[in-house]
């Protein structure tokens, strides 16, 4: 996110908490309720990815109308957490309502004490102190998990897809725009890696140390007895890729694209050799042999590697 986002970040957060009366306000509980805009909601939904097979916790649920939209228009289930009896009650009802209350529930419950173990997608519309607040327990969730925010972002994790709304309605925060922000929890991959790989009929030893700060990894490659650099490159959930060019004695650097899914302590996956007429896929199979840190904030200091896949 750029430094201006972050500026209408802070300056949007004041005007939360500093005009409430500008707000819409349904909710009777101690935090104003603003409702997510219908066509936010829609796209929010659209930019995760959102279908049957998911399941989709709301944090501050206030009416239910995420969790209701994911159940009616794409066969989601899942379910919100809030503090307001009456909205919840609100929720509740409507879930009734749009025949999906055995799809959609929503209950009475405080967000950050909230097991978000089962969800494949999060969803919401809080603060950047809560989202930050946040930050740590969402990194720890599967690989794949995706988490997708209503117009505040989450500090120094950059987002993995973003995008801007113009939504004539809306009167809080930047009037008339809502920004949507999606993150994909990336595996840990950092530390060293080992294979062995066919090349010209012989097996050769690969070597790979990364570093990795949130979803982003980089680091260096041996390929035998000559040394490569892995560029910088960003972790899509379990999916890794990178392309490696590796010397050769008289020879020009041959290309190495690496395409591999990371299970734990394992990486599997297929590397393709070369280019043009001689290009050739072969199986590529990683194994950790050290563990490394991966970078997730300061505020979390750095998680090891692996430790909650």
């Amino acid at each position: 996110m750029n430094a201006a986002r972050q500026c209408y970040g802070m300056f949007a957060a004041a005007l939360l908490l500093l005009a409430p009366a500008a707000m819409a306000q349904d909710g009777r509980g101690d935090v104003v309720y603003v409702p997510t805009p219908q066509i936010v909601v829609d796209e929010m939904l659209r930019l995760a990815k959102v279908g049957p097979n998911d399941y989709l916790i709301d944090l501050g649920s206030g009416d239910g109308r995420i969790v209701i939209t994911a159940a009616k228009k794409l066969g989601a289930r899942g379910f919100g957490v809030d503090l307001d009896t009456h909205l919840l009650k609100l929720a509740n009802d409507a879930a009734k309502k749009e025949g999906v209350a055995d799809r959609a529930h929503f209950i009475e419950q405080n967000l950050f004490e909230t097991d978000l173990g089962p969800a494949t997608v999060i969803t919401s519309y809080l603060l950047p102190t809560m989202n930050e607040r946040l930050r740590p327990k969402l990194l720890a969730l599967k690989p794949g998990t995706r988490v997708v925010a209503h117009d505040y972002a989450m500090g120094e994790w950059g987002s993995d897809d973003d995008k801007t709304l113009i939504v004539p309605e809306k009167v809080v925060g930047d009037p008339g725009k809502s920004y949507i922000f999606l993150w994909i929890i990336p595996a840990r991959v950092a530390g060293n890696w080992e294979s062995q790989i066919m090349v010209g009929g012989r097996s050769v030893r690969y070597e790979f140390r990364l570093e990795q700060h949130y979803q982003l990894v980089h680091g260096t490659a041996r390929a035998g007895e000559w040394d490569a650099k892995v560029p910088q490159i960003r972790m899509v959930g379990e999916q890794i890729a990178f392309k490696l060019e590796v010397p050769g004695t008289g020879k020009p650097p041959v290309s190495h694209q690496f395409r591999g899914v990371v299970k734990g302590e394992l990486i599997e996956g297929n590397v393709t050799i070369g280019e043009g007429a001689g290009q050739h896929v072969v199986p590529w199979q990683a194994r950790l042999t050290r563990r490394g840190e991966a970078y997730m904030g300061a505020a979390g200091a750095a998680i090891v590697a692996g430790g909650t896949q």
